[in-house]
């Protein structure tokens, strides 16, 4: 009897020992569920799919409802949803260049310098010959295709022989040595030995057309306008004596032309030609050229005495026809209406 109340006490004990072990897994298995849930990754969804979701659920709660307040909650939360999805707006504007390039990528400023020929022609021809040119400019380009540049130009020409003589008695005869006072000793006559020479500067302001081409060859179209000052000399040999003080300590002669007359005019001028260019490579911004113009010197026309004048007396002016004529202009060619045509090279940047 005993043995069976033995028994019966550790069925029990063992019976309870099992519902404690299965209460206290099961107590377990309960607390770790959420700490699994929290730490497992959600799914990434795009933003077309997260709208699409939304989109669903936002139907799926304004059919379920049929309060009026509801159906407008939803619509604004699918439209706040929609914009969040949305990515924002990209902005585009012009490109971002230097202060020394345009919008379009082409140099703002530009220069150029050369020299070359310069041929008179037209009447400007029958007394003067061709000889040489400078040319200097810096200006600012616009855009790839328009510039204006700012100008220097000197431009050289000589007398023809015909002129040199023409002049040469004109001068022995009237002006700088007469007979009478080569008589006399006070002059020696310039005949045979007279020289001349004439010159043009000018500073003008010139819009520049480019074309449009690619590669290394170029080609462009100038016209332009501004002040032009026309002198012409007339020169003799002479004898100078200069000191140095190793060489010439008590002075050396040279020979050198002194002016014995000169003419001026300052007029209005236009030009206009065109250029060919030539660059090394397609990026390079240098670029050599060559270019051709028309030159045209607005002057204003001076009466004086010319050859063709002194050889019928008497020589007047048009405001006293019969009289003696008594001024000292022997070269109006100086203020007549000039024409000649520069060809220069360089380099343009």
């Amino acid at each position: 009897m005993n043995t069976d109340r033995s028994l019966f006490a550790i069925a029990c004990r063992a019976t309870a020992l099992s519902f404690l072990m299965m209460g206290t897994t099961a107590l377990l298995q309960a607390q770790n569920a959420p700490s699994i849930a929290t730490t497992s990754k959600a799914p990434i969804l795009l933003a077309s799919e997260s709208a699409s979701e939304t989109l669903a659920s936002a139907s799926t709660n304004a059919f379920s409802s049929s309060s009026s307040s509801d159906a407008n909650a939803t619509s604004d939360g699918l439209a706040t949803a929609l914009d969040s999805a949305q990515p924002p707006p990209r902005r585009y504007g012009r490109p971002n260049y230097d202060s020394h390039s345009n919008p379009d990528g082409s140099s703002r400023w530009t220069g150029m310098g050369g020299m070359g020929l310069a041929m008179p022609i037209g009447d400007t021809h029958v007394y003067e010959t061709p000889s040489w040119g400078l040319q200097f400019g810096v200006g600012r380009n616009y855009n790839k295709e328009f510039g204006v540049i700012a100008q220097f130009d000197y431009d050289h020409f000589g007398l023809q022989g015909q002129t040199l003589a023409n002049y040469s008695y004109l001068y022995d005869t009237y002006y700088y040595c007469s007979p009478a006072n080569a008589n006399a000793g006070n002059c020696t006559p310039v005949t045979g030995i007279l020289d001349g020479n004439n010159h043009v500067w000018s500073f003008t302001l010139n819009p520049t057309f480019t074309l449009p081409t690619t590669g290394t060859w170029g080609a462009y179209a100038v016209v332009g306008g501004g002040f032009y000052h026309k002198v012409t000399n007339f020169t003799i040999p002479a004898t100078g004596v200069y000191y140095d003080l190793y060489t010439c300590p008590y002075g050396c002669q040279y020979q050198a032309n002194q002016n014995i007359d000169h003419y001026t005019s300052n007029s209005f001028g236009v030009n206009g030609g065109f250029g060919i260019t030539y660059k090394f490579s397609q990026f390079a911004r240098e670029r050599l050229y060559m270019e051709v113009r028309y030159v045209l010197l607005l002057n204003s026309q001076r009466y004086g005495l010319t050859v063709a004048d002194s050889t019928s007396a008497p020589y007047g002016t048009p405001a006293a026809p019969t009289s003696e004529y008594t001024g000292s202009n022997l070269y109006p060619q100086n203020s007549n209406r000039t024409t000649y045509i520069p060809i220069k090279f360089g380099i343009r940047f």
